[in-house]
């Protein structure tokens, strides 16, 4: 496995297990009330800084625990990223279509910004998924 490949097999799962994590601990708030109403602020940006972090930390034990060869992306490592952001730029920009009609519709600022992070969630996994695939069946 590449050092491109383990970073980006970490990316998915972080980015996948946070935002699950978001959404259990909003629902929670919840408590079988109206979620539109619950603060949702501060746990988004905990998620969000926590993938961040999680990402950077995964990406640096995995490669302790499973060294790389090369550190450097070769042809195939850039043209798989190539491929894999732009299939997933078509699905970022189809699905911004959902927050931009909510914010149309005056929607609560609580579903448009859960929207946003439900989309860019979305992407992130389905291009890393979509790279990790290319990876392992080529492309």
């Amino acid at each position: 496995m590449s050092y491109e490949e383990k970073g980006t097999l970490v990316y998915l799962v972080v980015s996948a297990l946070t935002y699950l994590g978001y959404v259990v601990v909003v629902l929670g708030r919840a408590g079988g009330g109206a979620v539109a109403e619950v603060s949702y602020v501060a746990p988004m940006l905990w998620s969000i800084g926590i993938s961040m972090g999680l990402a950077m930390v995964g990406r640096i034990v995995f490669e302790m625990a499973k060294p790389s060869e090369s550190h450097k992306p070769d042809a195939r490592d850039r043209d798989i990223d190539k491929f894999g952001e732009h299939v997933a730029g078509i699905v970022l920009g189809a699905g911004m279509l959902l927050p931009f009609g909510l914010t149309l519709a005056e929607a609560p600022h609580f579903w448009i910004a859960n929207a946003i992070y439900a989309v860019f969630t979305l992407w992130a996994v389905f291009g890393a998924a979509v790279k990790l695939v290319a990876y392992r069946r080529g492309f």
